[in-house]
């Protein structure tokens, strides 16, 4: 019988099945877990298929999902986790090449918690110390979310509040863990009249985001496209950050312009919300609105703080419904929201803050 202190410590391990139809990876990742305190491994899968009768026999917190696998693959088991409407969330780990960078794309638009690549080194033992240090601060993230959204403070502005500035000119989005399952359902909401320019900054490496911004452009009534350095600005267009690089607007010869930068990553982060935010400030002043949706950190409280000195207005999304309520949590203590809005309520306030605008000016 575990004494009560052994015992307390096993429920506040996280709870992991391990899935990979490689018995070396099964192996090299339940190596690694057992150096991270706050894992507990309670299984392993070695197929898609054996992973959903594990997850419902056993309800883990997490599982660390292989992308490829030859009966169901990643995708699907992330598909049918969603269709049970199972609790359990997903850490990826894929290879670091073209069609892992897709295929994981993919996986996090279908509402993976995050990802890691397998390492590929030639040292096992440098392999074991790589992934350990990735997957330890995956699960300290995941550990953190489910403390911070478990904490559902009081959010003051439930409703939306109409703004005494004029029309606005620029929708400016900010996310990071959950961020592209998030903008998955987000971004298809807004119609093809929509009459802002959007730019999203999504915290991913290079690759990802190409992936991303084309399989957006699939399912959104609005282009979709990764900015280019000096694209001009033009409304009804959504630009996604490009993995890797700052995003920033400047003005020139009369016209707005997207600069990509390799100026150093702010909040361990690039693309940086805050480095977006902070020009759009000096660009639009008072006619930005600006989204901050699930993620993990602070990434956007410096630059929201920016904006509302200039005027702008910002929506945080709620704890219900975050992935990781760090960033717009981060916002809303700050006291920079004007309003907080569940995740399936902010495209219709947006719309409706837009229209407000063109009203009142």
């Amino acid at each position: 019988m575990l004494s009560k202190g052994v015992a307390k410590l096993t429920e506040d391990r996280i709870r992991i099945i391990v899935v990979d139809d490689s018995a070396l990876f099964r192996l090299l990742i339940r190596d690694a877990l057992k150096d991270i305190t706050a894992a507990s491994v309670i299984g392993n899968a070695v197929s898609g298929g054996h992973a959903l009768k594990l997850v419902r026999e056993r309800q883990p917190d997490l599982i660390t999902l292989d992308v490829e696998m030859p009966d169901l693959n990643g995708i699907e088991v992330l598909r049918e986790l969603r269709r049970r409407g199972d609790s359990t969330r997903a850490i990826m780990l894929s290879r670091l090449t073209e069609r892992g960078a897709e295929v994981t794309t993919d996986a996090l638009l279908e509402g993976a918690f995050d990802f890691i690549l397998k390492p590929s080194s030639d040292n096992p033992l440098r392999n074991k110390e790589t992934l350990a240090r990735e997957l330890s601060q995956k699960i300290n993230a995941f550990r953190l979310s489910r403390t911070l959204t478990e904490e559902r403070p009081l959010e003051l502005y439930s409703e939306v509040k109409m703004p005494s500035q004029g029309s606005f000119e620029a929708l400016l989005i900010g996310a990071s863990t959950g961020g592209p399952d998030a903008l998955r359902e987000l971004l298809p909401r807004l119609p093809a009249s929509f009459s802002l320019p959007v730019l999203v900054v999504q915290h991913m490496p290079t690759q990802y985001t190409t992936r991303l911004a084309a399989r957006l452009n699939e399912i959104c009534p609005l282009a979709v496209q990764e900015a280019v350095d000096r694209t001009i600005i033009r409304p009804g267009i959504i630009f996604i950050a490009p993995g890797g690089k700052q995003m920033k607007v400047i003005r020139h010869d009369g016209q707005i312009q997207i600069r990509l930068t390799e100026d150093p990553p702010e909040n361990s982060c690039r693309p940086a919300v805050d480095y977006l935010l902070r020009s759009a400030a000096e660009v639009w002043k008072d006619r930005s609105m600006t989204l901050i949706l699930t993620g993990m950190g602070q990434d956007g409280t410096a630059g929201c703080r920016l904006i509302k000195e200039r005027g702008g207005y910002i929506i945080a999304q709620r704890a219900d419904g975050c992935v990781v309520y760090g960033m717009p949590k981060s916002v809303i203590d700050n006291s920079l929201a004007d309003c907080t809005l569940a995740l399936p309520r902010i495209a219709a306030a947006v719309l409706q803050l837009v229209s407000w605008g063109r009203r009142s000016s």
